[in-house]
């Protein structure tokens, strides 16, 4: 069982942990550190106060993260289920677009109405040229 030494508030302590956890207790021991420092920069304590201090400090913090997570999880888990529901509520149907055909009589007495139109003007031309 490997042996490493950390370093918290300005002291040295030797701590074994397992096998490739390594990485993992100097990363605790560097978040414990954090604190500590913050309480030792504010004057001398025993180590055991420091160390129970620097703790819950880390205890708060990492409380106010799980409640984070519990609400983001939360939202998420609300936001698949409506996904969900979406995805298996049946489509729509389609809007319905009703565009207004002109009954084909309508067209044949406008062109009639235009013939005879062209036509007249025709003839009042020729009567005022002629």
């Amino acid at each position: 069982m490997p042996e490493v030494t950390i370093t918290i508030g300005g002291r040295d302590f030797a701590v074994a942990c397992q096998e490739g956890e390594e990485h993992y207790l100097q990363t605790a021991a560097q978040a414990l550190d954090t604190e500590a420092s913050v309480i030792a920069a504010q004057g001398r304590l025993p180590e055991a106060r420091m160390l129970l201090m620097a703790g819950l400090m880390l205890a708060d913090k990492t409380a106010g993260v799980e409640e984070q997570l519990k609400a983001t999880t939360s939202r998420v888990n609300a936001l698949e289920s409506e996904v969900s529901q979406l995805r298996a509520a049946p489509a729509g149907q389609p809007e319905k677009i009703e565009v207004a055909v002109i009954p084909e009589t309508v067209t044949d007495a406008l062109a009639d109405i235009a013939t005879r139109t062209e036509a007249l003007a025709s003839a009042i031309k020729e009567k005022a040229t002629g």
